[in-house]
C-alpha cells in the first residue's frame, strides 16, 4: 500500500460506501433495478457484498438525489417514472443547458472548439448499436455522446450550474434507456448532433440553442409515446430480477 494513502481503518467505511452508491445508481440508472422496485436489504447486502451501514449511507445520498425513495417503516424503493417527471426534466434541461451553451459560446476559444470537434468526431466514429441487424446499446457510444454534450457545455463559467446539468441527464438516462430500442430506428441523431456542432462553430447561439433543446424535446417526446408500456409493468416487490452485471 502507498504510504500516502490515509489507513484502511479510516477509509474503507467511506470508500465502500461510495463504492455502492456508484453500483447502485448505475443499475437504477440503467434500470437493472427497475423503477418502483423495493430496495430490500437483505438481496442488496449479498448481491452487492456489503454491510447495512455503508450500504445505508448509499440509499441516502440516492435518496437525496431523488433516485431513490425512503418511506418510514417500509424501507427504500427505486423512485417511480412519470409522465410529468419526464416533461419537467426535459424543460427544466432545455432552459439551463440552453443557458449554459450561449455562456460556452460566449467564452469560447480555440482550444473549446478543438475539444467540441474532437469529441463529435469520436460520437461520430463510435457505433450507436452493438449489433447492424438489431438493437444492442453500445456502452461506449453512451460515455461518448456524455463527453460530447459535457463538452459543448463546459465554458458556461459556473460549476453549480454544471453539476446541476450533470443531475439532470442522468435522471433523464434513466427514461432514455427505457425506449431506447424504439427511438434508435426512428432517429437520425447524427445528423441532430452534426447541426448543433455546425451552429456553435459558425458562432450562432440562437441556432445552436434552438437545435439542442429540438435534440431533447424529440427525445422526450419518442419516451413520452412509450411510456404507457412502461408504466403498465410493475416489478414483483418479493423478487428483485437480476440481471448481468454493468
Amino acid at each position: 500500500m502507498s504510504p500516502d494513502l490515509p489507513s484502511q481503518k479510516l477509509d474503507q467505511p467511506a470508500t465502500l460506501a461510495t463504492t455502492i452508491y456508484a453500483r447502485l445508481k448505475t443499475d437504477i440508472l440503467t434500470t437493472r433495478l427497475e423503477p418502483g422496485r423495493k430496495l430490500q436489504s437483505r438481496f442488496l447486502m449479498e448481491h452487492y457484498n456489503v454491510g447495512q451501514t455503508p450500504l445505508r449511507e448509499a440509499l441516502n445520498r440516492l435518496t437525496a438525489e431523488e433516485f431513490v425513495v425512503g418511506m418510514e417503516q417500509r424501507g427504500f424503493y427505486v423512485k417511480e417514472v412519470s409522465k410529468e417527471e419526464l416533461q419537467e426534466l426535459t424543460k427544466t434541461r432545455c432552459w439551463v443547458e440552453g443557458l449554459a451553451l450561449r455562456e460556452s459560446m460566449q467564452n469560447a476559444t480555440q482550444a473549446w472548439e478543438e475539444a467540441l470537434l474532437v469529441a463529435h468526431h469520436r460520437l461520430d466514429r463510435t457505433p450507436r448499436s452493438l449489433k447492424p441487424d438489431t438493437f444492442e446499446d453500445n456502452p461506449d457510444w453512451e460515455k461518448v455522446h456524455r463527453a460530447f454534450h459535457a463538452t459543448l457545455i463546459d465554458l458556461c463559467g459556473s460549476r453549480p450550474l454544471l453539476g446541476f446539468c450533470e443531475q439532470l441527464a442522468d435522471r433523464l438516462y434513466r427514461y432514455r434507456m427505457m425506449s431506447i430500442a424504439k427511438a434508435y430506428p426512428a432517429r437520425k441523431v447524427g445528423a441532430e448532433h452534426s447541426d448543433i456542432l455546425q451552429a456553435v462553430l459558425a458562432r450562432d447561439s440562437e441556432q445552436a440553442v434552438r437545435l439542442l433543446q429540438q435534440h431533447y424535446q424529440r427525445t422526450a417526446d419518442v419516451i413520452y409515446s412509450d411510456l404507457d408500456g412502461v408504466l403498465a409493468i410493475k416489478p414483483s416487490p418479493a423478487s428483485p430480477r437480476r440481471t448481468r452485471e454493468a
